[in-house]
């Protein structure tokens, strides 16, 4: 008798356990459904527009560009120096690239609105504040949940381009074959923002935001991390589109004069780590790929741009 009351008492926990299981269950899925990113559309308030107008005309942006000299930089690694090189990123060799510019700072939300306000595009999914609009500490971080097609039709916009990978790695580690912008030290918090949780951010209006938008900082923290030319985050924060289609084995057949990347592809590339990263991709000879159509909160961009010879000889005299 007791045997079986002990069965019936154990079942009852039972039940009682699936029942709290399942109402948990049941709690969730609304949230879930709310970190569907695909699902949420943002459009202006007639109050929220008139508000981006005023930040686009009164707020600072960061457009510094850094002139990148023509010549040659060692492009990806060398196992024996590195061990944790991915094969992608073999052989290393030289690389002759024509100068070029690049964005100091990666893309931010300042710039991005005045992109969307100019092409008459809605606020992007993260703006969900006074009417569309982001929140005014969030203005100098990344733009985010971009996809390569979006960040491709900003620099265009912005009279710019997306740079080759072979411009971004050179822009970031200089022309000696270091590691890392600040030498071959590896990255440490204090020189950039990664192996983060994601659970943190400049949100107060819901508590599963706090999943959606990542802990990101402002594009022109991390003085002692800027590359030789004067970059600011190609480690760290997100990682950033650049303009070539993805092949892990490009390098094995690349040209070594301003390689442009495969000809085709079903992947983009993109460099440098981001925000959630571990120290093991946080180098700048790391490279992968992905859907251009992909849209996701640790991938931004910065956009460079073609020099032209009266520059290039402006800025050589006032070198000397």
């Amino acid at each position: 008798m007791r045997k079986q009351r002990k069965g019936v008492t154990r079942a009852l926990k039972r039940a009682g356990q699936a029942l709290v299981i399942g109402a948990a269950l049941c709690a969730v899925i609304p949230v879930a459904r709310a970190l569907d990113t695909q699902d949420i559309i943002v459009e202006w308030t007639p109050e929220g527009k008139a508000l981006a107008e005023q930040r686009v005309a009164t707020m600072k942006f960061k457009e510094e560009m850094v002139l990148v000299p023509a010549g040659e930089f060692i492009m990806g690694s060398d196992k024996k120096v590195d061990r944790v090189a991915y094969r992608s990123e073999l052989p290393q060799r030289r690389v002759y690239l024509d100068a070029y510019e690049i964005d100091k700072y990666e893309v931010t939300n300042l710039h991005y609105l005045k992109y969307i306000l100019a092409t008459g595009k809605l606020p992007q999914l993260d703006w969900r504040y006074d009417g569309g609009n982001f929140q005014e500490s969030m203005a100098n971080h990344p733009i985010m949940h971009v996809s390569w097609y979006d960040a491709d039709n900003y620099c265009r916009w912005a009279g710019k381009r997306l740079p080759t990978e072979a411009e971004w790695e050179k822009a970031a580690r200089g022309d000696d074959g270091r590691l890392n912008p600040w030498g071959n030290q590896s990255a440490g918090l204090s020189r950039a923002n990664f192996g983060r949780t994601g659970l943190s951010g400049p949100v107060r209006d819901r508590p599963e935001r706090l999943l959606m938008y990542p802990p990101l900082i402002s594009v022109d923290k991390y003085d002692n991390a800027v590359s030789p030319y004067g970059l600011y985050q190609t480690l760290g924060n997100v990682s950033e589109w650049v303009n070539d289609w993805y092949d892990q084995d490009y390098y094995k057949t690349a040209p070594n004069r301003n390689p442009q990347g495969p000809e085709t592809g079903t992947q983009k590339a993109f460099r440098g780590g981001g925000w959630m990263d571990s120290t093991t991709t946080m180098r700048v000879a790391m490279r992968n790929g992905t859907d251009p159509t992909t849209k996701i909160n640790w991938m931004g961009f910065r956009c460079a741009r073609d020099v032209k010879e009266n520059v290039e000889t402006k800025v050589s005299l006032v070198k000397e």
